[in-house]
């Protein structure tokens, strides 16, 4: 079997996966892109799940043409309603493969992808692909997560366990969890030029922050793709998970709780054509 035919969304679109993504924006997710953003400009958002960060994105550069592309169906009928309740007609969303992008040539201003190429086996070839599609001089911006870079406090063994089943699970199914400090290298391999590395964190530590993020993670850890990947492949019990589970809600139980989880930021130029 291939390195694409064995890829596997690890974490699917469960509510309880659907809730963590739909708390995406543009100021949390995607900052590093802001000053680059400016009415007019036409954006393709690879990988845009339940659309909050396609949107945000639309509202800035209104009146442009900006298209959300998924692999999955299901998730786009709440993007629809979503950019239909915000009154963003000029926002089209699509399903779509991120190794052949279905848009002509030279299409869009800046082509962007949110956590995408961690969960691909071939990062450098959706670069290329992103950048086939952006007009020459336009960008190709993308942010991972780096789950090695991950910290938290206070010490926990389930939590420990969890962040070694998750590796071992992201990896089975065809993917990078530290894409983020590889972002740069796979922007160069791709070709793009004037790439500019950057990084940011999200930090889950108030009370609110903890029950919403831990919660989310005591039921993905039991119900989601990922619980269902860990069991298949035989990398975890179902106590496993029942431990993993319980360790995320002391987690998000503890007063001085605190979650650092560090991304990579990468912006690279398409070079013009010959």
């Amino acid at each position: 079997m291939s390195e694409r035919r064995r890829e596997r969304y690890t974490h699917g679109h469960h509510e309880s996966v659907l809730r963590a993504h739909s708390w995406r924006t543009v100021e949390n997710s995607a900052a590093y892109l802001v000053p680059h953003l400016a009415p007019g400009l036409a954006v393709l958002d690879v990988g845009c799940g339940p659309g909050t960060i396609t949107l945000d994105l639309a509202e800035r550069v209104v009146p442009g043409r900006v298209v959300g592309m998924d692999a999955g169906s299901d998730v786009l009928v709440g993007a629809r309603t979503l950019a239909h309740d915000r009154g963003l007609a000029h926002v089209e969303f699509v399903v779509g493969d991120a190794y052949a992008l279905d848009f002509a040539d030279d299409s869009f201003d800046i082509v962007h992808a949110h956590q995408v190429l961690q969960h691909v086996s071939d990062p450098v070839a959706v670069l290329q692909e992103m950048a086939r599609v952006a007009r020459p001089g336009g960008l190709v911006a993308a942010r991972d997560v780096d789950y090695a870079a991950a910290v938290w406090y206070p010490a926990s063994e389930g939590l420990d366990r969890w962040m070694q089943l998750y590796q071992a699970v992201h990896r089975v199914n065809g993917g990078e969890p530290d894409a983020g400090r590889r972002l740069r290298r796979w922007a160069l391999a791709a070709g793009l030029d004037e790439v500019t590395s950057s990084a940011s964190i999200w930090c889950f530590a108030s009370a609110e922050d903890r029950d919403w993020w831990g919660g989310a993670w005591a039921v993905r850890s039991l119900e989601s793709d990922f619980a269902t990947s860990a069991l298949e492949s035989g990398l975890a019990t179902r106590a496993d998970l029942e431990h993993i589970s319980a360790a995320w809600l002391d987690w998000a139980a503890s007063d001085d709780g605190v979650l650092m989880m560090s991304h990579g930021e990468v912006l690279g130029r398409v070079p013009l054509r010959e």
